[in-house]
């Protein structure tokens, strides 16, 4: 290994741990155990090699944007290596697209709609199996470009995908607007909360995952009780460097 993969690698080792210990410390200022809370990897755009780098420093969940990228990725990656992680779909899926998901990803993050959870189901069902974990997204801005549905109708897709045998509903996953402070965040987090305590008060405590909080405000998802934040650039390195 040159020196600048070994550079390369321990610039991703020591952003990971620091990234660990700020959860670990934003977990404890608002009286949460640490372990409460996962991180997520998003390696959207990054090569296969600095995925793998990653998942050497200690990574264990990796997050995908879109499903040919993550086919490419991992047709390049050691297959032992690869399943030292769980593979998470974190983008919009279009339905045409969900056969690709089963031996792909462990956990799709963005079911948005009944009709994407029963083609999802038909695909899992089809490659057999265990059943796929997957997160309701809900469009917290309620913005039209943006996946995810309704605030409004986000107990009722639970209801709805919690019946698919294929399928088992852990938790919720929002995207607030972007390109705000990190304190404009909190009232997204605190409505998905509140919609995750609505699914479990209506007969579903399955639903226990909060997928919420990126690079510029996880210490807030993480005050507001999310279980899973999802970091690509305090992990990686802006885009682009090495």
């Amino acid at each position: 290994m040159d020196k600048s993969l070994r550079d390369t690698v321990s610039d991703i080792g020591q952003r990971y741990e620091t990234v660990k210990g700020r959860v670990a410390d934003a977990a404890r200022a608002c009286g949460r155990e640490p372990d409460e809370i996962r991180l997520l990897a998003v390696s959207k755009t990054q090569p296969p090699e600095r995925v793998v780098e990653a998942i050497e420093a200690g990574v264990d969940i990796i997050g995908e944007n879109r499903v040919q990228e993550a086919q490419g990725k991992r047709a390049e990656i050691d297959p032992e290596v690869a399943g030292r992680a769980r593979w998470h779909l974190i983008g919009s899926l279009q339905r045409n697209k969900a056969r690709a998901v089963p031996g792909l990803f462990d956990v799709v993050e963005s079911v948005d709609s009944l009709a994407l959870a029963r083609e999802l189901n038909k695909r899992v069902n089809a490659a057999g199996g265990d059943p796929l974990d997957v997160f309701i997204q809900v469009n917290t801005g309620e913005e039209a470009q943006k996946g995810g549905v309704a605030p409004a109708d986000a107990v009722t897709l639970v209801r709805e995908a919690s019946g698919l045998e294929a399928l088992r509903v852990v938790g919720l996953m929002c995207i607030p607007p972007l390109g705000r402070e990190a304190e404009e965040s909190r009232p997204h987090f605190q409505l998905l909360r509140k919609l995750r305590d609505e699914a479990r008060d209506a007969g579903y405590p399955h639903v226990r995952e909060l997928s919420m909080g990126m690079s510029n405000d996880f210490e807030v998802a993480v005050a507001e009780g999310a279980t899973l934040v999802r970091i690509g650039t305090a992990i990686f390195g802006p885009r682009g460097t090495n």
